[in-house]
């Protein structure tokens, strides 16, 4: 059969394509002829940023993956960690963003669609979903509008498919004016010895079509996702992907009952590029070659092309291997779901990936060379110049309760209820703490005890500031969080944001803080299992802040020892645990700086892994002792605006000393790394609380008795008490504001 090409191949297409000339000639080299117009666009799809990962994979390799617990690492469409009696949880984080900026609710709707099939793709039910979100200036005249459309689509798409959003981010700068970033996280619950990967076997074997039918959305879309912003973005609304939760809901069950049945060899969802990337994976990954026949695809727009089919990116819909003897009960089952279900093709032993399409064969293509042979490039890279440190006689004064208030009631600090109210956060029964705390929980169905805690966490300002640090204190704040809910951390899942690569100093940004992720990753245990890499954040030449998010799963043995963040009691001990000798002094890159007096220079605090480790594991043993009845780790706006989170989640207030002769402002806004505040219902002149200081000293841990619980108001030092119902009001207060337009642009 001769390959037919209809469109000729110019310069100007293969750029739109997204492909450099040296790229082009790769490509020529590998066929051996002109492509086609349908193989240019499996190339393009294959070849660019958001599937291949051809900036990144060097260095993306130097992280660690492995450990005890996991089961399944990268490569797949999802982690895999065993958390014990035959049971494991499949999770993984994915970035919407430029579909997110194009069209908010549709881009953030399909994000959440696209990580929950990641993770029932593996087999497990999902039972958590989390979203780190970033917008623009708040004054910045799309903000609301963008948060309005994120926000509705991530709740539109998860409240109706039936998992609950258990935590997440929501932060501001200006840097994201012209690029948002939407990252998705989901993760889901499976039976060890019932896990389904990509991997093709067998030869002569049917590939089966599942799901929604196939329409023009999303068609480029993965193109479109490595490729920077320019004035004319709205012309590429075409390119966003429209979502149904219900049909994904229905694909959900009748994908569970089928694996149930035996019938699955492989599978994988059609995410990124749609049938190629889907088709091209299962067929490498088994060394063996595909055969398609696009006549068979259910489609529902007319007369679509080869080129439209294989591109597109339309929703709910799946790939598989089935076992031939199994075809009719298959079958039967999708069709009681109402969903479609085709024979389009089938496995070969040709290692060739062919397309047909109303009898005429329009790709014929190496199929490992689409994805073995797509460039891996060693960019050029820059180090990050340091920052200089502040000068101990440089720090603006404020007044301490003043200050505190303000950063209350700023958009980087105030309550994200507005947000996460609009989800649905107890759906199906089994969460155990809102949103708002370190970590969201949910319960392990069928066991009496288990429980899983879920945290996201990057500080973009540090990491820009230094990006090795940075990518340290993403992974070390995580894996702080769900230690502060009693979990022990298992593995995480990251999602690097970053800019244009091809500039030096944005690839340096990427290389160190990977380098940084890898080396906290190593020291806490604490691997990586999954993931996503998303480029070309820029719009017009300027590049987002670093964003390399972390997103960590936890166990809990016994989720009735499960710590909360806010006091439990009146008159309990306030400890600082961790805290360096001053108790808090590093204040560069600090909320206090940069919102109050519009400082970012300096260096971001510096993250000591050996004393995470030690505190961190210090503080889980109280948890898990029953001594410690609240715990909440420290870390944006310091510790002044820690012990107003505690005392606005419970209601009760909190008398905090002063160290004779410190200057407040360093102890209460500076955010140094590694601390806990922890309340304990002890006797401090008995004998548990000795044992407690003597293990303290042992340790090497310091952790001051700074304060005590009790009335209704926070008193930070000398400075004025300020009532627990204004810390409230004040922390409320500007979400809503902002989003009904009556703040004062």
């Amino acid at each position: 059969m001769t390959i037919q090409n209809d469109v000729p191949i110019t310069a100007e297409l293969i750029k739109a394509h997204g492909l450099k000339p040296d790229e082009y000639q790769r490509i020529l080299d590998l066929v051996g002829r002109e492509p086609t117009f349908t193989e240019l666009g499996i190339f393009s799809a294959m070849w660019n940023e958001h599937c291949s990962y051809k900036s990144s994979k060097k260095w993306l390799k130097t992280l660690p993956t492995r450990g005890e617990r996991v089961i399944q690492g990268p490569g797949e469409n999802a982690g895999v960690v065993d958390i014990g009696d035959g049971d494991c949880v499949v999770f993984k984080m994915e970035s919407h963003n430029h579909p997110s900026y194009i069209e908010p609710y549709q881009g953030a709707a399909t994000g959440v669609g696209g990580i929950l099939r990641d993770v029932f793709t593996m087999g497990a039910r999902p039972v958590a979903a989390m979203n780190a979100l970033r917008f623009g200036a708040p004054d910045h005249p799309k903000t609301r509008h963008l948060v309005s459309g994120v926000v509705s689509g991530v709740g539109g798409y998860g409240n109706s498919f039936g998992v609950p959003t258990v935590g997440g981010e929501v932060n501001f700068d200006p840097r994201y004016n012209g690029n948002i970033l939407v990252n998705a996280f989901a993760a889901g619950l499976a039976k060890t010895d019932a896990i389904f990967l990509s991997e093709a076997k067998g030869v002569g074997l049917p590939v089966v079509y599942l799901g929604a039918k196939t329409g023009r959305d999303g068609v480029g879309g993965a193109t479109m996702a490595s490729a920077e912003f320019d004035d004319k973005i709205e012309e590429k609304r075409p390119t966003v992907q429209v979502g149904d939760p219900f049909t994904e809901k229905c694909l959900l069950e009748a994908c569970l009952e089928l694996m149930a049945s035996g019938a699955v060899i492989a599978i994988q969802d059609m995410g990124a590029a749609g049938l190629t990337c889907s088709a091209v994976e299962m067929g490498a990954k088994g060394d063996l070659g595909i055969e398609l026949d696009l006549d068979r695809v259910p489609v529902r727009e007319e007369r679509m092309s080869a080129y439209e089919m294989m591109l597109s990116e339309s929703q709910e819909r799946m790939l598989m291997v089935l076992k031939p003897e199994k075809e009719e009960e298959a079958e039967a089952i999708f069709r009681k779901w109402g969903l479609d279900f085709a024979i389009v093709g089938k496995t070969t032993d040709d290692l060739r990936f062919r397309i047909l399409h109303q009898g005429q064969e329009v790709a014929n293509l190496p199929i490992k060379d689409l994805g073995d042979q797509a460039p891996e490039y060693d960019r050029p890279w820059t180090e990050p110049t340091p920052r200089a440190p502040l000068a101990k006689d440089d720090i603006p004064q404020a007044d301490v309760a003043d200050a505190l208030l303000k950063l209350l009631g700023g958009p980087d600090l105030s309550s994200r209820r507005w947000v996460w109210e609009q989800y649905d956060t107890m759906i199906q029964g089994n969460s155990l703490q809102r949103p708002g705390g370190d970590g969201g929980v949910v319960r392990v169905e069928g066991h009496d005890t288990k429980a899983l805690a879920f945290s996201s966490d990057v500080t973009p300002r540090y990491c820009e500031a230094d990006p090795f640090e940075g990518g340290k204190q993403a992974v070390a704040e995580c894996w702080r969080n769900l230690t502060a809910t009693g979990a022990l951390p298992l593995a995480a899942t990251d999602n690097l944001n970053f800019g244009n690569p091809e500039r030096p100093e944005i690839m340096g940004q990427l290389v160190k803080a990977i380098q940084g992720i890898g080396e906290a990753c190593r020291a806490l245990d604490f691997p990586i299992v999954s993931g996503n890499v998303s480029l070309y954040n820029e719009t017009n030449g300027q590049g987002i802040l670093p964003t390399p998010t972390i997103g960590g799963v936890g166990l809990i043995d016994d989720w009735a020892k499960m710590a909360r963040s806010g006091f439990a009691a009146e008159g309990e001990m306030i400890l600082l645990v961790g805290a360096p000798d001053w108790w808090g002094t590093h204040l560069a890159q600090s909320i206090y700086m940069r919102d109050l007096h519009g400082r970012t220079d300096g260096p971001p605090p510096p993250v000591d892994l050996a004393h995470e480790r030690k505190v961190g594991d210090y503080v889980r043993k109280l948890i898990r002792s029953g001594v410690a009845t609240a715990v909440h780790d420290v870390s944006d706006g310091g510790l002044g605006v820690a012990l107003a989170e505690m005392a606005m989640a419970s209601g009760i207030g909190a008398t905090v000393n002063q160290l004779n002769n410190g200057d407040p402002i360093p102890q209460f806004f500076g955010e140094d790394q590694g601390r806990y505040l922890v309340t304990l219902n002890i006797d401090p002149q008995g004998e548990d609380f000795n044992a407690m200081l003597a293990e303290q000293k042992q340790l090497g841990i310091f952790a001051p008795w700074i304060g005590s619980t009790g009335g209704t108001a926070l008193k930070l030092g000398e400075a004025r008490a300020i009532a627990v119902a204004d810390l409230k009001a004040a922390h409320e207060g500007w979400f809503p504001a902002f989003m009904a337009g009556e703040l004062a642009s």
